[in-house]
């Protein structure tokens, strides 16, 4: 059967989408290939209509049982004969799967990549006639890629053993490297190779910053009562946890998804939402992939994820309709120390890696087997994170040392040690090359960050980063709807001067070295000892003291935070990564402080931009403070607080309340005007006050603070 007939035939389409007839053509032509096809693209179909034009059977690698379990079940009510081969069949279920596929009563086998970890699977399906290997979520196997799984390493040699078929690799999100990377472990012969590009034109990408976890909640409620069904991704399982009980309260029926959860809960759980039984997910990062829910309208990251291809892949849920779908991280740089922790555990390095073998070679039985569980690996050896230990395990089982397998009658996995006559000395471990991997992660942080920070259209730095050149601006994002400048530009002599005032404010809080600059503050403590902060945290390392210390106090929080972003861009500043993340001068930021170099910023001129002179003509208008008025305000804003869920300072804080009583303003124009009054304030708190200011007794008249 023709490629057009089986579409007609098996899908009811009578055309294809972008893309995707070259893709089959070249797949029904016999060529080996690699497809690089956004969410919602219709990967799918580009594996599953070949298979109906091939003799034999195709074979669908795919990670999760969810993905399985839904694209078989709408294949067979196509009339598709599909089956699936996982975890949660029987051993007599597999043999007699195996033994139909041998008979060729399958056209599509969908196999978990943990099946091909057993010699005894792969050498029954050496008499199987494969007529294509499909890998589904292909940056799986690449160690440069997002989600790298051990399991998905496998593959190469499994093909191997089957005979060499045709194979093609399909993925959403994979930069050039990661592509290269899947072309060599599959060991393609001469591939295709089809990006049909990155581009989710009906998305808005939206990034948010955030100081504070009542900030988040608020932002986040605004988001759900908006936009209704959708995905909230968090980073750690207590997060899931915390955010789904939350949101619990709100009255908005959701669900929490973790790998914590058992298989069977996962897959109930995750089939609540299928089923639209309930319209959001507070899930980590592995649920939503390949979940047929066209009606995603939301997606937010309550965290940053820790590279710009998982920020992608999870925020491509969204959308997956073709119709407007909206995209919200809620950014905190404080939130990077978890992804690191993450980068800590997936790179244990060489010497923890031959530490844990050392371990297991010591405690080995007659058998040549260990039957430690990770946490008590990660307690003989004092070590800190569990998951390094995972990863070490892992390291070692991909170069042949060491073998897992299921403790019988017990929920462990025990460990055999392959070459038992070898100690860690011996072991043939590229330590460059974890290195490498441990670099690479870091700068994919690194990326993520930056993208955060940057100035210019959020789409067109994602498609850059993808590889895609010229890419234009969305008109969607919040940048491009922003009336922020995104261009770098020289600077006034007045601008210039705050520059060398904060450079040299750094520069008070670094230690100078022989060659350089060493952090010893984060940008936090720096702004805060610029604007002259009273703070306990500044005053007991005595900041006070500085010669810099209150030297920028008119430019305010926000203003600065903005200008370090900018000048952190234009590579002044640097951030040094430890425990805590550091700022300091670069050569290039000292000379500019010196007044050596001239330097160009995307120069912070919004809401901020003209903060020292509302200020100035307010406080010639303010009048004295009122004690009583004050205390209205503040049992005002209290009960909204509690009414909303959100912290009494996320509404207004004692100095904005102050603000309003020596100024009161008498109308929403004038009361924007006072320091920490925004637009989305102004629209949902501001009238309620402005009722509270009019009512007051013995008022004096309303000042206009311009």
């Amino acid at each position: 059967m023709d490629p057009k007939g089986a579409l007609r035939k098996f899908f009811g389409f009578e055309e294809f989408l972008d893309g995707q007839e070259e893709v089959v053509d070249r797949i029904v032509s016999g060529r080996d290939g690699l497809v690089v096809m956004p969410t919602g693209g219709g990967k799918s179909l580009c594996y599953q209509l070949p298979a109906m034009c091939l003799e034999g059977v195709t074979i669908v690698v795919s990670p999760l049982i969810a993905l399985m379990k839904d694209q078989v079940d709408g294949l067979e009510a196509k009339g598709v004969a599909a089956a699936v081969i996982n975890s949660t069949l029987t051993h007599a279920e597999q043999r007699e799967r195996i033994a139909r596929m041998r008979a060729g009563d399958y056209k599509l086998v969908y196999v978990a990549p943990e099946r091909f970890r057993a010699e005894g699977f792969v050498s029954a399906m050496q008499d199987v006639k494969v007529a294509l290997l499909a890998i589904d979520e292909a940056h799986c196997l690449s160690q440069w890629g997002h989600d790298f799984r051990p399991d998905y390493m496998r593959l190469g040699a499994a093909r191997k053993a089957l005979g060499n078929p045709q194979c093609v690799a399909f993925t959403a999100t994979a930069t050039p490297v990661v592509r290269e990377d899947i072309m060599q472990v599959l060991a393609l012969d001469n591939p295709f190779e089809t990006v049909t590009g990155f581009e989710r034109p009906n998305l808005s990408f939206n990034i948010t910053p955030v100081e504070s976890k009542g900030a988040k909640f608020k932002r986040l409620r605004e988001v759900v009562d908006e936009h209704k069904t959708g995905i909230v991704y968090c980073a750690t399982r207590k997060r899931v946890e915390e955010v789904a009980e939350t949101l619990n309260s709100w009255g908005v029926k959701c669900i929490g998804y973790h790998g914590g959860m058992g298989e069977e809960e996962r897959e109930a759980t995750q089939n609540k939402f299928i089923r639209r039984e309930v319209d959001v997910a507070v899930a980590t990062n592995a649920f939503g992939m390949g979940i047929d829910r066209p009606d995603v309208r939301f997606v937010v990251h309550y965290e940053i994820p820790g590279s710009v291809e998982a920020y992608y892949q999870e925020a491509g849920r969204a959308g997956r309709d073709g119709e407007a779908a909206w995209c919200e991280l809620l950014f905190n740089y404080g939130d990077t120390r978890t992804q690191e922790f993450f980068i800590e555990g997936a790179n244990p390095g060489h010497g923890t890696i031959c530490s844990i073998y050392e371990l297991l070679h010591d405690l080995m039985d007659a058998q040549h087997e260990v039957h430690l569980g990770i946490d008590e690996i990660k307690e003989s050896l004092g070590l800190k994170n569990g998951m390094a230990v995972g990863s070490a395990l892992s390291t070692l089982v991909r170069h042949g040392y060491l073998e897992r397998f299921d403790v019988p009658g017990q929920r462990r996995r025990g460990t055999r040690l392959t070459r038992p006559e070898w100690r860690a000395g011996q072991l043939d471990i590229d330590r460059e090359a974890l290195e490498e991997k441990e670099r690479r992660d870091r700068a994919k942080l690194q990326a993520m960050v930056q993208m955060c920070y940057g100035a210019g259209c959020r789409q067109r730095a994602i498609l850059e980063y993808f590889g895609e050149k010229d890419a234009a601006e969305c008109g969607t994002c919040d940048v491009c709807r922003s009336d922020y400048g995104t261009e770098a530009r020289e600077l006034s002599a007045a601008e210039d001067e705050i520059v060398r005032k904060a450079l040299a404010g750094v520069a008070r809080m670094s230690r100078r070295t022989g060659d350089g600059w060493e952090g010893i503050f984060g940008r936090g403590r720096i702004v805060q000892m610029l604007t002259g902060s009273k703070s306990q945290d500044v005053l007991r390392v005595r900041l006070h003291e500085l010669s810099t210390y209150g030297i920028l106090r008119r430019k305010g929080t926000a203003f600065l935070n903005e200008l370090f972003h900018a000048m952190h861009d234009a590579g002044l500043l640097v951030t040094q990564r430890g425990e805590y993340p550091l700022v300091t001068l670069t050569k290039r930021g000292e000379m500019v402080m010196k007044g050596e170099s001239a330097c160009r910023l995307v120069w912070p001129n919004g809401r901020s931009g003209d903060k020292d002179r509302v200020a100035e003509l307010a406080a010639e208008a303010a009048g004295p403070f009122d004690g009583v008025l004050f205390s209205r305000l503040k049992e005002l804003r209290n009960n909204l607080a509690q009414s909303d869920g959100v912290p009494a300072y996320a509404v207004f804080t004692n100095e904005t309340l102050e603000a309003f009583t020596r100024l009161r303003p008498a109308s929403v124009e004038s009361g924007m005007k006072i320091k920490g009054v925004g637009p989305a304030k102004a629209e949902k708190y501001l009238p309620r006050f402005l009722e509270e200011i009019a009512a007051c007794e013995g008022g004096r008249p309303a000042a206009d603070p311009m």
